[in-house]
């Protein structure tokens, strides 16, 4: 017979609990629920193991607690010589208060303890934040002055590149037939020196022949000045030109026209410099193409780098085609100067149709350039005559711009229309000459990479 009420609590076992397995512990494995209790403890601090329990299991209550303390239990299965403990006492030390079995969800949320210690995270202060923020501030200034102090040279070295880009299908086309890519390089550049230099040749005649036109017309126009019974001597007796200009002459030079003959000159030396830079750097650039692919390749991972070499590729003969389909509409705009000159009797048609094509391969103002010299030129004819060419330039023009250029681009790079003349536009408003030249390509290089990489996400999601 149990010696107390809260041995015989404790011995009791609920019959449903009952499972397979052991149904009781080795009598090797603890002390029996007869066994008095250790000393200092109460009564019923130590049970016999629940059913199921593998053998040896025992169930220890915390010391101190008083009768009617329920003993937490190992689940199901558990392994021999398994050692429970009870959970500490509730709130006041009550008796009754049990421990959740082990995997048993808790009872309400559980409260995340805060991480103490040498690894701890440690909280920054508000001045560390307001400190690195403010240095990020002023090295992200630091790097836009920079950038503005240097965007001269980065169009430059802009251009220089575009430029090389565009004649690597020819200098790639000649490697292919043979040639060593230093020799090719050196082809494409006497041809274009020869290009240039036939230019020159046919702007040189009909500049000396204006020139000495007039030397020899300065001597008759001084003495139509002083004749009052013609236009000029009308115009001189109604303005005074020869008495404006002998006074503007008597006075010198002054700092403002000192300064203003400093900054022409300085102008000149500066576009003479930008032309030297462009032209070496395009040379070096065409030379080491591949060296410098191979080692922009290197910075994409191994795992990508072929898909990035097929698109890298594609994009560079897109931008090659793109010259060419600028070459095309540039001979077209020259021959069809060519064609109104000796249609209408303006003097020198070779050589004004030659550089309206040179000018018409600068977007947004090379054509606007051209037909305005030609007006000019087809002005020593007649005012009616420099009228009709004006008007002839502004309906080229419109064709060229809504029409020509846009399915030429459309025929080279496969890009839209529409997006041919908005990048043309926004590129000659973001960088002026070099942004308009650049422009086309890069719309097609965008549109190549969202084709690659952005549309087939979106379209699979």
């Amino acid at each position: 017979m149990p010696d107390t009420p809260a041995d015989a609590a404790a011995l009791a076992a609920p019959a449903s609990a009952a499972g397979p397995g052991p149904s009781a512990a080795p009598a090797a494995s603890g002390p029996g629920p007869h066994d008095p209790a250790p000393p200092g403890s109460e009564a019923g601090a130590v049970t016999a193991a629940p059913a199921g329990a593998g053998a040896g299991a025992v169930t220890v209550a915390p010391v101190g607690h008083g009768a009617g303390a329920v003993p937490t239990t190992a689940p199901a299965g558990s392994g021999a010589g398994a050692l429970l403990t009870a959970a500490p006492p509730g709130p006041g030390g009550d008796a009754g208060a049990a421990a959740a079995a082990p995997g048993s969800p808790p009872d309400g949320p559980a409260r995340r303890p805060r991480p103490a210690g040498p690894g701890a995270p440690a909280r920054r202060s508000w001045f560390a934040a307001g400190f690195t923020a403010a240095l990020g501030a002023v090295l992200a200034w630091t790097l836009a002055q920079a950038v503005l102090q240097l965007s001269t040279l980065l169009s430059l070295l802009l251009l220089s590149g575009f430029i090389a880009v565009s004649l690597e299908p020819v200098v790639a086309w000649l490697c292919r037939r043979g040639l060593p890519r230093g020799c090719a390089v050196a082809g494409v550049v006497l041809v274009l020196t020869a290009v240039l230099a036939g230019f020159v040749a046919l702007v040189i005649p009909p500049v000396n022949a204006a020139i000495a036109a007039l030397t020899d017309g300065v001597p008759r126009w001084r003495r139509q000045l002083h004749d009052h019974r013609s236009a000029l001597g009308r115009l001189e007796d109604h303005y005074h030109v020869i008495e404006k200009a002998r006074a503007q002459l008597g006075a010198g030079l002054g700092a403002s026209d000192l300064a203003g003959g400093v900054l022409g000159a300085w102008l000149v030396v500066g576009a003479l410099t930008s032309t030297v830079v462009v032209i070496t750097v395009t040379l070096y650039v065409m030379a080491a193409l591949p060296a410098i692919k191979r080692f922009c390749y290197r910075f994409v991972p191994g795992t990508r780098r072929a898909r990035a070499e097929r698109v890298a590729e594609e994009i560079l003969g897109r931008v090659g085609r793109f010259m060419l389909g600028n070459i095309v509409t540039s001979a077209v705009a020259g021959l069809a100067t060519f064609v109104w000159c000796e249609a209408i009797g303006v003097p020198y048609p070779a050589a004004l149709g030659f550089f309206v094509a040179l000018m018409d391969m600068i977007p947004v103002i090379g054509s606007t350039v051209g037909g305005v010299v030609v007006s000019f030129v087809a002005l020593s004819v007649s005012l009616p005559v420099a009228l009709a060419t004006a008007v002839f330039y502004i309906a080229f023009r419109v064709a060229e711009d809504y029409l020509i250029m846009p399915r030429a681009m459309k025929f080279a790079v496969n890009v839209h229309p529409v997006v041919t003349v908005v990048a043309v536009l926004a590129g000659g408003s973001l960088l002026g000459v070099i942004g308009g030249l650049v422009a086309i390509p890069a719309a097609a290089a965008l549109g190549m990479v969202l084709d690659e990489f952005v549309f087939p996400r979106t379209d699979a999601s």
